[in-house]
Protein backbone atom coordinates (compact mmCIF):
# COMPACT_ATOMS: atom_id res chain seq x y z
CA UNK A 1 0.00 0.00 0.00
CA UNK A 2 1.53 3.31 -1.04
CA UNK A 3 1.09 6.45 0.97
CA UNK A 4 0.30 9.67 -0.83
CA UNK A 5 1.83 12.59 1.04
CA UNK A 6 -0.52 15.05 -0.66
CA UNK A 7 -3.49 13.43 1.08
CA UNK A 8 -1.77 13.90 4.44
CA UNK A 9 -0.97 17.54 3.64
CA UNK A 10 -4.56 18.18 2.52
CA UNK A 11 -5.98 16.66 5.72
CA UNK A 12 -3.56 18.67 7.85
CA UNK A 13 -4.46 21.88 5.99
CA UNK A 14 -8.19 21.15 6.41
CA UNK A 15 -7.91 20.52 10.13
CA UNK A 16 -5.77 23.63 10.63
CA UNK A 17 -8.23 25.72 8.62
CA UNK A 18 -11.22 24.30 10.51
CA UNK A 19 -9.66 25.08 13.88
CA UNK A 20 -9.31 28.72 12.88
CA UNK A 21 -12.57 29.21 10.99
CA UNK A 22 -15.09 27.31 13.15
CA UNK A 23 -14.87 29.67 16.15
CA UNK A 24 -15.38 32.66 13.85
CA UNK A 25 -18.46 31.14 12.23
CA UNK A 26 -20.06 29.47 15.25
CA UNK A 27 -19.56 32.18 17.87
CA UNK A 28 -21.33 35.34 16.71
CA UNK A 29 -21.99 37.05 20.06
CA UNK A 30 -19.59 38.28 22.69
CA UNK A 31 -18.62 35.60 25.23
CA UNK A 32 -20.09 36.61 28.59
CA UNK A 33 -19.16 33.55 30.63
CA UNK A 34 -16.36 34.69 32.96
CA UNK A 35 -14.87 31.21 33.25
CA UNK A 36 -14.68 30.81 29.47
CA UNK A 37 -13.22 34.32 29.06
CA UNK A 38 -10.57 33.57 31.66
CA UNK A 39 -9.81 30.21 30.05
CA UNK A 40 -9.41 31.75 26.60
CA UNK A 41 -7.27 34.56 28.00
CA UNK A 42 -4.69 32.12 29.39
CA UNK A 43 -4.60 29.63 26.49
CA UNK A 44 -1.73 31.40 24.64
CA UNK A 45 0.40 31.55 27.79
CA UNK A 46 -0.16 27.90 28.61
CA UNK A 47 0.61 26.87 25.03
CA UNK A 48 3.85 28.87 25.09
CA UNK A 49 4.83 27.36 28.44
CA UNK A 50 4.12 23.81 27.27
CA UNK A 51 6.28 24.33 24.18
CA UNK A 52 9.08 26.17 26.02
CA UNK A 53 9.57 24.11 29.19
CA UNK A 54 10.87 20.90 27.54
CA UNK A 55 13.25 22.96 25.41
CA UNK A 56 14.63 24.70 28.49
CA UNK A 57 15.52 21.36 30.05
CA UNK A 58 16.82 19.64 26.89
CA UNK A 59 18.65 22.32 24.91
CA UNK A 60 21.43 22.90 27.43
CA UNK A 61 24.37 20.55 27.81
CA UNK A 62 23.52 20.16 31.48
CA UNK A 63 19.94 19.87 32.76
CA UNK A 64 21.13 21.58 35.95
CA UNK A 65 22.00 24.70 33.96
CA UNK A 66 18.57 24.67 32.31
CA UNK A 67 16.79 24.24 35.64
CA UNK A 68 18.85 27.01 37.25
CA UNK A 69 18.11 29.37 34.36
CA UNK A 70 14.40 28.52 34.64
CA UNK A 71 14.41 29.36 38.35
CA UNK A 72 16.35 32.60 37.80
CA UNK A 73 13.97 33.56 34.99
CA UNK A 74 10.89 32.91 37.12
CA UNK A 75 12.30 34.91 40.03
CA UNK A 76 13.36 37.81 37.77
CA UNK A 77 9.96 37.91 36.07
CA UNK A 78 8.21 37.68 39.44
CA UNK A 79 10.20 40.71 40.61
CA UNK A 80 9.03 42.68 37.58
CA UNK A 81 11.88 42.36 35.08
CA UNK A 82 10.92 42.59 31.44
CA UNK A 83 11.33 39.98 28.74
CA UNK A 84 14.75 41.15 27.55
CA UNK A 85 16.40 41.36 31.02
CA UNK A 86 14.95 37.96 31.95
CA UNK A 87 16.31 36.36 28.79
CA UNK A 88 19.73 37.96 29.30
CA UNK A 89 19.87 36.74 32.90
CA UNK A 90 18.89 33.22 31.85
CA UNK A 91 21.53 33.18 29.11
CA UNK A 92 24.19 34.36 31.57
CA UNK A 93 23.21 31.67 34.09
CA UNK A 94 23.40 28.93 31.45
CA UNK A 95 26.72 30.24 30.12
CA UNK A 96 28.36 30.44 33.55
CA UNK A 97 27.04 27.09 34.78
CA UNK A 98 27.98 25.25 31.61
CA UNK A 99 31.41 26.83 31.76
CA UNK A 100 31.98 25.21 35.17
CA UNK A 101 29.82 22.05 34.97
CA UNK A 102 30.85 20.69 31.59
Amino acid sequence: MTHNIYIYIAIMAGVTYAIRVLPLTLIRKQIKNRFLQSFLYYVPYVTLAVMTFPAIMDVTQSPIAGAAALIVGIVAAWLGAGLFPVSVLCCIVVFVLELFLV
